[in-house]
């Protein structure tokens, strides 16, 4: 199991990201609250990252707290619910905002997000209440933590035009193309990056 890696930060391709570590390149996929605090690229990053073995792939996600990976990994133990879905619920809204949702039952905010039904959203919120009763001490601490810190501020440069990449990291969490450059396009000024424009369009979705 590959639980951690600390790294140069090569690549930033929302959701995804390229660590360098001992020579060795990582292909890493983040939900977009921890894509958020990551560092510039060239810096050294340290990502919590869940393993999948799959058939026809193996996949690392990552995380910037093991608070968010512990949240992850009882997401996928849900019916209905596999990685990539629980990757978009994250990227959606934080490991504290999520709690909160389960604490209060809010069925309609989870039936905003991309791939939630009303029936994988109703099941979700039952069986998250029991899982979550689990989640005590140093794991509510970080989410109360991660909830009064926010998002951490950097800049973000891929492509020439930041309204390309982000619509590209919006289909790559399951919103509709059409949807995403709608939205994107609706936000976009002038010498707005790339990374802003993805968490202001994540807001307005919800």
């Amino acid at each position: 199991m590959i639980g951690r890696i600390r790294g140069v930060l090569i690549e930033k391709q929302p959701p995804e990201i390229l660590i360098e570590a001992a020579g060795v390149g990582y292909e890493i996929q983040l939900p977009m609250t921890s894509f958020y605090q990551l560092p510039d690229l060239g810096l050294e990053a340290i990502v919590y990252t869940h393993f999948v073995v799959r058939e026809d792939a193996q996949l690392l996600f990552g995380f910037a707290t093991k608070a968010e990976r512990a949240l992850f990994r009882e997401l996928i133990k849900a019916n209905g619910v596999g990685p990539k879905l629980a990757l978009t619920i994250l990227s959606g809204m934080s490991a504290s905002q999520f709690v909160h949702c389960v604490q209060s039952q809010d069925v309609n905010a989870l039936l905003k997000l991309p791939g939630v039904g009303r029936k994988t959203a109703e099941r979700l919120l039952v069986e998250m209440k029991d899982r979550l009763a689990h989640f005590i001490g140093d794991e509510h601490q970080a989410f109360a933590l991660a909830a009064q810190s926010g998002p951490v501020e950097n800049t973000f440069v891929v492509s020439d035009d930041p309204r390309d990449e982000a619509i590209s990291a919006l289909v790559a969490l399951g919103y509709k193309p059409a949807q995403a450059e709608k939205t994107v396009k609706g936000l976009y000024k002038e010498g707005t990056s790339s990374e802003q424009l993805i968490r202001d369009a994540l807001r307005s979705m919800l």
